[in-house]
């Protein structure tokens, strides 16, 4: 249930009929709570599990997560936030489209199974990265398209990844190439949003097609 109304809820229930939209608007107001916001520690080597981790920005989170997690290879998701200057942003600070941060999530994976290069083309696959703070019906800074790297390596590879994806769009592509410097993990209700809400209407009208579009795009190994 959505316990946030704010500018990116106003945007993803426009594909709702008035009436419905009219309940939405009256349902369980709250604030954030910023003690949910906590940084999460990046390395760049591989973790005592095995796992790499990779960040990507390309829309909302929501969403994203539910890319990358399908992705054999991909452990685990987390939504939060990245690319900005703010130090523990809460989301209703990001949509205020001031603190630099766009939505975004960090993936944990086995570069056994699956390398980055390879998410960067899940990355690609999976957005529009030729619309400037813009994805879908969210509309913001907050929703631009960054392409986070940690090493030289990584940064060379989402160069190549970029270079070769040209192609496959009708016009320029916006995305960012940034080194990431630091990741929020957002508030707990974000997390796996999807699975925990599959009637939302966001999630049915937005997440769920994007989705679809994904899996019939992609080429890779899935789960």
């Amino acid at each position: 249930m959505d316990k946030e109304l704010n500018k990116k809820t106003d945007m993803k229930f426009l594909l709702i009929p008035v009436f419905i939209l009219a309940t939405l608007a009256c349902a369980n107001k709250s604030t954030t709570n910023s003690s949910d916001v906590k940084e999460i520690t990046i390395s760049e080597s591989v973790n005592a599990n095995g796992q790499a981790t990779a960040a990507f920005a390309e829309g909302c989170f929501w969403c994203v997560e539910e890319v990358f997690e399908a992705v054999a290879g991909v452990d685990s998701s987390i939504s939060g936030y990245a690319g900005g200057t703010t130090n523990n942003p809460t989301y209703a600070l990001v949509n205020t489209e001031t603190t630099g941060h766009a939505e975004t999530v960090l993936v944990y994976y086995n570069p056994e199974v699956v390398s980055y290069r390879e998410l960067v083309r899940v990355f690609y696959l999976s957005h529009d990265p030729t619309t400037p703070n813009r994805q879908g019906p969210d509309r913001g800074s907050s929703y631009r398209s960054i392409l986070f790297y940690q090493t030289t390596e990584e940064k060379a590879a989402a160069k190549e990844v970029t270079d070769e994806m040209k192609s496959k769009f009708g016009a320029k592509i916006v995305t960012e190439i940034k080194k990431l410097d630091a990741f929020y993990r957002a508030e707990e209700y974000h997390q796996d949003y999807v699975e925990h809400n599959p009637s939302n209407p966001y999630v049915q009208n937005v997440s769920k097609p994007r989705f679809e579009r994904f899996k019939r795009t992609y080429d890779g190994k899935l789960k």
